[in-house]
Order: structure tokens, then sequence, then C-alpha cells
């Protein structure tokens, strides 16, 4: 047993009257103990439910995070004539009402020459939903076994990456058993969100389901001197942009000249009105993903191109929504996202490739 943790869970678990909120380096502190699993399985289990029923605070995940960035995986940073990194976050226990569509998102801005960096797991508690990895190999894009120095190769090469946790990140993987036996998503899976496990300068890209979560993970970001962020109340909690309502964003004021900080996006002014597609069996998404790569007109299609527009609009692609949208369009129907597609697979290939081939032997 962990003597400092317990004092930690002491704290966060006083009860509604006498808890306290951990300090910055306090929260980094007990994340330690969590990761290198120092605590008691009981500890874990204690801190993770009585901090759930406290409710972080944005110095807490800052905190926490400081510890993911030192002890978790970061990919390498990119020259630095490349643009920031886009990392794009989801919730780690995935997709279970809506069909997601953050894949296309992600190549149609590699596309454009952004580089994205996503990352994630296999299905997760609570929820068990569509995983971002299980999207991405059905794609045909398989980053799981790739070092981090073969994640910047790519990224570099052909724009988009993957930090597949189970193999890239173990420690944090397997606290994925604590959330199954106490039934409930603690804040871990808050922190994921706002998780960037990228060594260069980036751009945060994540999604949120109520609003007090907002301000949360915005202020914990720039308590890291993270301040290039967008935030969107997006479906289930991801950063994809609802049709069936109005699209709500929080970006980086200075991005846009002219545009304040928050963003109130109506679909209909767009002509792309209606409901979100309801989740698909997994064939199926996949199935419907190919054809808007194709540029075919099925029923994902025009939340693809919404979120792209989106996306190439905040990130330098476009020069407005509407821009981004017909941009995204012409890509499709051209072909050039199946295109870079092709080359991302390639990229993953001789990775594999080199990483086969025995080193060159040397006489005496």
């Amino acid at each position: 047993m962990s003597q400092q943790f317990r004092e930690l869970l002491q704290k966060v678990g006083n009860g509604a009257h006498t808890k306290q909120n951990l300090s910055r380096q306090e929260a980094a502190i007990a994340a330690r103990h969590l990761l290198e699993q120092e605590a008691t399985p009981a500890q874990i289990g204690a801190f993770l439910i009585a901090h759930r029923i406290k409710r972080p605070t944005s110095a807490e995940l800052a905190g926490m995070l400081d510890t993911y960035a030192e002890l978790g995986p970061q990919v390498p940073a990119l020259p630095a004539t490349e643009p920031p990194v886009i990392v794009m976050s989801t919730p780690y226990d995935g997709r279970s009402r809506t069909a997601p569509v953050t894949p296309l998102s992600a190549l149609i801005l590699a596309t454009a020459g952004l580089p994205v960096l996503l990352h994630g797991g296999d299905s997760a508690p609570t929820k068990h939903g569509l995983p971002l990895n299980d999207l991405l190999v059905g794609l045909g894009l398989d980053f799981r076994t790739l070092s981090l120095t073969q994640l910047q190769t790519v990224l570099t090469t052909s724009k988009l990456g993957f930090v597949y946790t189970p193999h890239h990140f173990p420690q944090a993987d397997a606290l994925m058993t604590y959330r199954e036996e106490i039934g409930k998503r603690p804040p871990l899976a808050t922190l994921e969100l706002i998780w960037l496990p990228y060594a260069g300068l980036c751009r945060a890209v994540a999604g949120y389901v109520h609003p007090p979560t907002e301000p949360l993970l915005r202020q914990a970001l720039a308590q890291r001197g993270i301040t290039d962020v967008v935030l969107v109340k997006g479906l289930e909690g991801s950063c994809d942009l609802p049709r069936a309502r109005t699209a709500i964003a929080t970006v980086s004021q200075s991005r846009i000249p002219g545009v304040g900080d928050y963003l109130k996006l109506h679909p209909r002014d767009y002509g792309f009105a209606g409901e979100d597609l309801p989740s698909l069996p997994l064939p199926e998404l996949l199935t419907q993903m190919e054809a808007v790569l194709r540029g075919e007109a099925v029923e994902l299609l025009p939340a693809a191109l919404w979120n792209a527009g989106f996306y190439l609009w905040q990130f330098g692609g476009a020069a407005s929504l509407a821009a981004g949208i017909d941009q995204a369009k012409t890509w499709l129907a051209a072909g050039r996202v199946v295109e870079q597609r092709r080359e991302i697979q390639q990229a993953i290939a001789a990775c594999h490739e080199l990483s086969r081939t025995p080193p060159p032997h040397h006489s005496p």
C-alpha cells in the first residue's frame, strides 16, 4: 500500500463538506501512482470513483497531464517546416448511437497537407462503443505496431498518425479494467480528451457533452501552455459536429481575425440540416465510408462534408466554412482523398518492411 497515495485519496474522498481539491503537483503524483500501479487495486478503484464524485478541477487535470507527458508516449516533433500537428481526440469508449466521421475528417485534412495525429485503443468501458482503431484498421490504416519514430515518419510523409495505447501506452491501457469494475467513467476519460501525445507544436481538438466541461478542458490546456484549441459540443462527446442541431464550438480567437471565441453554426445555412446518421454495424459503416471516399452521395456524405469543411476552415485549409465544404467535395469527387489514403498505406507498409529488413553485415 502507498501511504502517499492514501493521503491523496483521503483528500478527494472525504465527503461533501470536507473534501479537498488536489494541487497540480499532488494530481501529478496521484497520476504516477495510478500509471505505475504503486497503489493497491483497492486504492486505485476508490480514488477513481471518489475523484468522479468530487469532480476534477482544471489544475488537477493539468497535473495529471504533466505525468502523462512524462511517462506516456510522445511522437517526436516533425521538422520545423511542417505545419503544427492537429491532435484530434475522441472518447476512448467509442460511439454507440451515431455514425462517426472523424477518420474521414482526418483524411481530408491530410489531403490538404495538414498533419493529424489520433489516439485511442480497443473497445473500452463503460460504453464499449465503436472505437477509433476499428475504423482505421477497417479502412486499411493499421498503425498499431509502429514505433513512435515510425509514426513520426508516416506523419511527416503522409500527414496521418495514430497512437495505439495498448501498444504505445500500456500503463494507461491497464487502468481500463478499473473502469469496467466501477461501472462509471472516471476523470481519466476526460483527461484522454486533452492528452496530446506529441512532442512538438500542436493544435488540440476535442469534444464534450456537458457545457461545464468546455471551460474545464480549455483551462487545463491553458495551464500547460496549449492555447491553439478547438472544442466542439459534438456527437457523443466526440469532435464530430452534429447536423440535427446547431453546432457549437469554442475556437482560439487569434486564429480567425474578426471572429470571436464562441461559434454557433447552423447546418441549414449550408444545406446540411437533417438527422444525424444512427450508429451502424461496423461492416455497413465501413461501406458508407468507402463510398464517401469515392465521392458517392450516400447517407454519410453530408456529415463528412460538414465536418471536413469546418476543420479545413479552422486550420487554414480554406478561407471560409463554405469554401472548405466545396474543397472537400472537390477532392472526394476527384479521388484525391483515396490517393492520400494510398500514400498513408504505402508509408505504413514501408515502415513494416524496413523493420523486417535485417541489418547489413559488416566484415571485421
